[in-house]
């Protein structure tokens, strides 16, 4: 059975810092991507990392903010987060596919999903 757990959410003032975890359990997985989701909002794909390439992509909005990355040892992806603003409060999400075909951004391309950890950014 496949588990994604995630963990680092919390508050914080804009400017600051978080970084997201999230252990995969159960799957060997080609990509990692993380999503996001405020209320009313629809779910935005915002950064995606392929485990053996290591080749990372980002959304517009979090380019040059955001950095993902991976321990392959401990099948564990992260997302560090930085120069937050308040329109990044959401809830975080990781979704995990064993196949790299397809658009990464796409949440119908994934059927594993983390629980997901809420981000509140204050200004």
């Amino acid at each position: 059975q496949v588990h994604l757990v995630e963990s680092g959410g919390g508050s914080v003032q804009a400017g600051g810092s978080l970084r997201l975890s999230c252990t995969a359990s159960g799957i060997v997985f080609g990509r990692m991507t993380w999503f996001r989701q405020a209320p009313g909002k629809e779910r935005e794909g915002v950064a995606t990392i392929y485990r053996t390439s290591a080749i990372t992509a980002y959304s517009d909005s979090v380019r040059g903010r955001f950095i993902i990355s991976q321990d392959i040892s401990t099948n564990t992806v992260y997302l560090t987060m930085n120069s937050l603003k308040p329109e990044d409060t959401a809830l975080y999400y990781c979704a995990a596919s064993v196949s790299i075909m397809g658009a990464a951004f796409s949440p119908e391309g994934y059927s594993n999903w983390g629980q997901g950890t809420q981000v509140t950014v204050s200004s």
